[in-house]
């Protein structure tokens, strides 16, 4: 019976997780000194180079191989188990990041009458309380049931994806400038002039009121620009009134569509 001394090194990579509260400076010059992290093996090999064995040849392969693979196998068992979990808790991550944001019951928004050629277009908006949009209706007329169907769907469509975090920049860069018929002049819009289809009409709309992209409009803004930034102080009227007030239907123009009531006197006195 022969006894055999083997020294075995092995090369692991391996990296460690902490948890941090206050993410800054002081705490990432300590973070070698924390021993509260989660260490996850990510790869183990056996180093043959600095692996020193005394026997029989036969027995060092056989017994090579056999230590190699017993420890690749439990490795590899602890490398499979953790990759689940990740998978898992990705997963998981993936199902909150992309819920839906429904709208509330009683919102905010407006109602667009349009012109196209000979068809009379009807954009309505849904806002949330901030003033975001998050669904449209387009109603149209002179159109058959297929044509309503699939513009009523394709503004189901546009909606949800909308609620679901799709940013409206997306599709008014997807919609712009697509052409088929009804298409020409625009009537009924102070800021569009013509439009190339009713989806090039509907999203120029869109960006235009809820965007700020002046550069899609035929017409220059009658409204000034102004910043805004809301103070504290002198702009708390103007807070209540971006809260009741449809940023779409008002073009984010609050201060322009204010009326001045100060010099405005009610009688309330009631008839004997």
């Amino acid at each position: 019976m022969k006894k055999y001394i083997v020294e075995t090194y092995y090369t692991c990579t391996f990296k460690t997780v902490h948890t941090l509260n206050n993410l800054d400076d002081a705490e990432l010059s300590k973070i070698d000194q924390r021993t509260d992290g989660d260490v996850e093996v990510i790869d183990v090999k056996l180093n043959n180079r600095k692996t020193k064995k005394i026997g029989a040849k036969n027995d060092e392969k056989t017994g090579n191989t056999k230590l190699e693979s017993a420890v690749t196998k439990g490795f590899s068992d602890h490398l499979k188990n953790s990759k689940k979990n990740q998978e898992s808790s990705s997963t998981n991550l993936k199902i909150k990041n992309n819920s839906r944001f429904k709208m509330p019951d009683r919102r905010k928004g407006y109602i667009q009458k349009a012109q196209i050629g000979d068809h009379k277009v009807y954009l309505h908006t849904g806002e949330y309380d901030d003033g975001k949009i998050g669904e449209i209706f387009i109603d149209t007329n002179k159109e058959g049931e297929l044509v309503k169907a699939m513009m009523n769907n394709f503004a189901i469509a546009i909606s949800l994806g909308l609620q679901y975090g799709v940013p409206l920049e997306e599709y008014v860069d997807a919609f712009i400038d697509t052409k088929f018929e009804p298409s020409g002049n625009v009537n009924g819009n102070d800021r569009i002039l013509s439009a190339s289809s009713i989806l090039d009409y509907v999203f120029r709309e869109l960006a235009i009121s809820y965007l700020g992209k002046e550069e899609l409009a035929h017409t220059p803004s009658i409204a000034s620009v102004k910043s805004n930034l809301i103070e504290d102080e002198d702009d708390k009227f103007l807070k209540i009134v971006k809260n009741i007030t449809s940023k779409g239907f008002v073009r984010s123009n609050y201060e322009e569509k204010l009326v001045d009531l100060t010099d405005v006197r009610i009688n309330l006195k009631t008839k004997n």
